[in-house]
């Protein structure tokens, strides 16, 4: 008995040695994590982002500097800021490096000149000049959160013609305004933002009953085509178009089927290079130039957990050309053929995700009221025309959406009668802006092209 009694005694000691040892080494951990984040704060404090904006060196873009200590998703903050401004980049030039990051952009506003209002200037400042500044994290999932002004919905599912108009029904059945949305389809796959807000309160949905049901019966209309992976709803928000790339990215919305490869003549011409000598990976990407094009690739690397250590974009009239030296987060570069193929395929998905070859853009003016968007995509599917993309906005008591739209297929042209008969439909106190596509425009760029790699004599090497 005394045998034994000594033996407990003896395992409880070590146990509780063991335990010991394993709480001190995770405060040890915690203290240096606390410390290096301390230390981190300290460096920051002590060199705070820089911004210079110029109007003169340039003679058709302004100049946007920025420089500051480095920390990862830094550059894709700042082309975020200037995404949302909706400037357009015609240059950019990325540099971050060890511990230290400088970009330097030349933008222009919508119109095609620089940017002349101060007010802009002072915000661009302001914001990047804010060490507390950050672009949320990528820890959210589809599905509903309440806020105090509007309740935001994330669907994503398998597309079909008149999925919208599906959605925004429900959503007018149940008394919810849309205020804001952004919808993207991409193939064959349909991802929505929807911001919504309570007929009578005009404020956010904060029922948990009600936002049970409406998640319940929009699940319904996203597993109308018996997709078990159609609706994933569960709490989660940020950045809209952060977010939509990210639930495409979850539905796997880049890989290629049968028929898409064959029509490899369209996509745009991504290539992924080793640089042996200086451990990067190189990435050359060139396709037709468009807006939010420099956000959509960069939130697309950011995401996938790539640091971009240097980079150009260069642009023209038509062609866009974009340069980056990356590794992983953790310091490594492209390790495998597997990796680099699924980095070729994200690009591609992120520069297409926004485009729509073959769409026609309407831009509609109206008053806002409860059930417009479900009237509107109504009208639309009554007049076989599919939306591909739409971008949903109120302010004031107006309705300003853009719908891009083709023939029900998904990829034929728009018969002008269809476009007729939705203005008479949508009444004299409604206007309709149609902008037609050239074919010309959809293209692809030639294969040759003059451009050397940014920084081909520092980095001669490729494998």
């Amino acid at each position: 008995m005394i045998s034994v009694s000594i033996f407990i005694q003896q395992v409880t000691l070590l146990l509780l040695l063991s335990f010991s040892l394993i709480m001190f080494c995770i405060l040890i951990l915690c203290w240096k994590c606390f410390m290096e984040d301390e230390y981190a704060k300290l460096i920051r404090r002590m060199n705070p982002p820089r911004v210079k904006i110029d109007n003169k060196s340039s003679p058709d873009a302004t100049v946007i500097q920025v420089e500051s200590v480095n920390k990862h998703g830094i550059l894709l903050e700042v082309v975020q800021v200037l995404a949302d401004l909706d400037l357009i980049i015609k240059k950019a030039y990325i540099s971050s490096d060890g511990g230290w990051f400088m970009d330097v952009f030349n933008v222009i506003c919508q119109d095609g000149i620089k940017i002349r209002d101060e007010g802009m200037i002072d915000y661009i400042t302001k914001v990047l000049e804010n060490d507390a500044f950050y672009v949320p994290s990528l820890n959210g999932s589809v599905g509903l959160k309440p806020s105090e002004d509007y309740t935001a919905i994330e669907l994503a599912g398998t597309d079909r013609p008149g999925l919208l108009s599906e959605v925004s029904a429900v959503l007018t059945d149940l008394g919810c305004n849309v205020v804001n949305a952004e919808i993207w389809t991409h193939n064959a796959r349909a991802a929505a933002v929807v911001h919504v807000t309570d007929d009578k309160t005009r404020c956010a949905v904060e029922d948990p009953k009600r936002l049970s049901t409406i998640q319940k019966l929009l699940s319904n209309v996203l597993k109308g085509n018996n997709d078990l992976r159609a609706a994933k709803m569960t709490p989660g928000f940020m950045h809209r178009q952060r977010r939509l790339h990210q639930i495409m990215f979850a539905e796997r919305d880049y890989e290629k089927s049968e028929h898409e490869e064959k029509e490899n003549g369209s996509r745009p011409q991504v290539a992924v290079l080793d640089c042996a000598e200086k451990g990067y990976t190189v990435i050359t990407m060139r396709c037709r130039d468009r807006p939010k094009l420099l956000f959509d690739t960069i939130c697309t690397l950011t995401d996938m957990q790539y640091v971009v250590f240097h980079g150009v974009v260069h642009t023209g009239k038509m062609e866009a050309y974009q340069e980056y030296y990356i590794r992983h987060v953790d310091g490594t570069p492209l390790s495998s053929e597997a990796e680099r193929e699924r980095v070729m395929q994200c690009l591609e998905a992120a520069i297409e995700r926004r485009t729509s070859e073959e769409a026609v853009e309407l831009e509609l003016h109206t008053e806002d009221r409860v059930g417009l968007l479900s009237d509107i995509t109504r009208i639309f599917r009554e007049n076989s025309l599919c939306i591909k993309r739409a971008e949903i906005t109120t302010e004031g008591g107006k309705a300003k959406d853009k719908f891009y739209v083709t023939d029900m297929t998904g990829n034929g042209p728009v018969d002008p009668k269809s476009i007729d008969s939705i203005r008479r439909e949508m009444g004299q106190h409604t206007t309709l802006d149609v902008r037609w596509k050239c074919s010309e425009l959809a293209k692809p760029p030639p294969e040759e092209t003059k451009m050397s790699f940014l920084f081909g004599n520092l980095f001669r090497s490729y494998s």
